[in-house]
């Protein structure tokens, strides 16, 4: 069994969740015009314009801030405090993730399948602090309204993993693999799973699957490399060079 390669890299590149920021929040100022002035629209105007550039940590921030002044009547505050959250994962701030998601929960506001996201993106901020028990029982309450999201099931084989139980890893990678069978992070997760269960064969043809489809990646790179260490270098297809006249 070799170790896990590349998890940041995992992170940042694994299939889409159902509900990334953008998708939580609607009918705000275009960011073009995002006024100069402290309102829930301008906040999230401009926090959407940090997530844009990449900025997660300032883009979670303005989420928080544009939360905190709709006040929690307004029925949109759930979801700027569930973009928030989703947003400090992604800047690798789990704890304030973890309060501002279950601010988001405890508020009327979120759809099913908005709530099913916020409590994956809880799960996953539980994940990031070792509390793998609240993490599972977040994961079983998302799974009433978003077991159709692959990464729903790549996560909860990763997390199955921590938990280090294979079975239940086998299955969740399974049912990734019926949702998202080309993406190149979860090929990459179910090599790990066949790893761990001590299929080496198996585990080979995920990774050099995974590199296959992402050559030159951050996953398809850390799927070459986890084949090397079982002893293959693999061939990874590219684009051909243009013929020479």
């Amino acid at each position: 069994m070799i170790p896990f390669l590349l998890v940041a890299a995992v992170a940042t590149a694994a299939p889409k969740s159902a509900a990334p920021p953008k998708a939580l929040i609607t009918g705000t100022v275009p960011r073009a015009a995002c006024p100069d002035v402290i309102t829930p629209d301008a906040l999230v105007c401009r926090a959407l314009d940090a997530e844009s550039k990449g900025d997660n940590a300032s883009a979670a921030q303005g989420f928080e801030e544009a939360a905190k002044a709709a006040g929690d009547k307004d029925i949109k505050t759930a979801r700027m405090y569930a973009a928030a959250g989703n947003l400090w994962i992604a800047a690798d701030q789990s704890a304030k993730a973890a309060a501002d998601i279950d601010k988001a929960l405890s508020l009327n506001g979120l759809d099913g399948k908005q709530r099913g996201q916020a409590l994956l993106d809880r799960a996953r901020a539980a994940e990031e602090q070792g509390d793998l028990t609240a993490a599972r029982a977040r994961m079983n309450e998302a799974k009433v309204t978003i077991s159709d999201d692959p990464f729903y099931w790549y996560f909860s084989a990763a997390l199955a993993l921590r938990e280090r139980d294979g079975g239940t890893a086998q299955a969740a990678i399974t049912k990734a693999l019926s949702l998202a069978p080309s993406d190149p992070a979860v090929l990459f997760e179910a090599g790990h799973v066949a790893d761990f269960n001590g299929d080496d064969d198996q585990a080979r043809s995920y990774w050099m699957r995974a590199a296959g489809s992402d050559p030159g990646g951050p996953v398809g790179k850390a799927a070459a490399k986890a084949v090397e260490m079982l002893g293959v270098t693999p061939v990874v297809k590219t684009d051909p060079a243009p013929a020479k006249n």
